[in-house]
């Protein structure tokens, strides 16, 4: 979550020289870097949540109590799901004021939003070691939400000034198209941890990352694999499309272009597409875990 936002925040700050497109490289490169970490993310949380404790036993000692395998595995995914959802939330304030600390070649970087941005993630760090130091409060977990508050503080300050140190008004400048945009990242990165989580009940971490980066690289082609093959009548490219998440219903760089728009409609169906799909990747989680044997 650090790297990323940080990341995300310091390609505002790059002269691209791109002719003029340089915001929407910007953006477009904030909203790659906000998929990729997510990918991993999701990968590494569910075989950390999943994967390892079933290797451990952690798993048998919490099913020997009155648990059900599927309670245990809808709180592995709700668990993955929320640390998703507060990276997600710190790379869309990230990217927020990316877009709008993004300059052509004729003008110059906000040092200014920068320093404020980057001065809220080292607090939060001196505040999570203090208190882990003095209180014996667990670091990791006091930092993230420190970071989550002081970044959101942070994201109010820097719209309420300019480059300059002067003030303006709120969010001048910044493209908001951001937020629907990101909220169509979420939901693919949801999709990813329900193939993890399904896929980390049966496999180790490396074969869970081999299958998942499977699955989200046919899924990038899906409309050119099997669309095509699927509208002409093809029952096998029929299966493989509906089988396969289409990656590209939640990709929309092209729509930060200026003038264009991302309308709220296609954000309820892209959100009921994600819902249809977890819930039946879930479900199959569920089968897959019910006969894992984990003695």
């Amino acid at each position: 979550m650090t790297c990323s936002s940080a990341f995300i925040v310091f390609l505002s700050g790059v002269y691209y020289f791109g002719f003029g497109d340089d915001p929407e490289l910007v953006k477009s490169s904030a909203l790659a870097v906000m998929l990729f970490v997510g990918l991993l993310g999701s990968v590494l949380s569910a075989s950390a949540s999943l994967a390892h404790e079933i290797r451990t036993g952690t798993s048998l000692a919490v099913l020997s109590k009155p648990v059900t395998r599927t309670c245990f595995i809808l709180a592995k995914y709700s668990g993955v799901a929320l640390a998703i959802l507060i990276v997600t939330y710190v790379n869309t304030l990230a990217a927020l004021l990316a877009s709008r600390m993004a300059f052509d070649a004729y003008g110059s970087p906000d040092n200014l939003g920068m320093m404020i941005f980057y001065l809220s993630i080292a607090l939060a760090y001196l505040l999570g070691g203090l208190s882990n130091f003095f209180l014996r409060r667990p670091f990791v977990s006091d930092t993230v939400f420190l970071k989550v508050l002081l970044v959101s503080l942070a994201f109010v300050i820097i719209n309420f000034i300019n480059k300059d140190g002067q003030f303006q008004k709120f969010g001048e400048n910044v493209d908001w198209r951001m937020v629907p945009a990101s909220i169509l990242i979420l939901f693919a990165l949801l999709i990813i941890a329900g193939i993890a989580i399904a896929c980390s009940t049966r496999l180790e971490m490396l074969p869970t990352m081999a299958a998942c980066s499977g699955f989200f690289l046919f899924g990038l082609f899906s409309d050119y694999l099997f669309g095509e093959p699927a509208s002409k009548g093809a029952i096998w490219a029929n299966i493989l499309y509906a089988i396969l998440p289409n990656w590209q219903h939640f990709w929309v760089a092209d729509a930060l272009e200026p003038g264009k728009s991302i309308p709220w409609g296609y954000i309820w169906n892209a959100g009921l597409y994600f819902v249809g799909y977890s819930s039946a990747i879930i479900i199959l989680a569920i089968c897959f875990f019910e006969n894992r044997e984990l003695s």
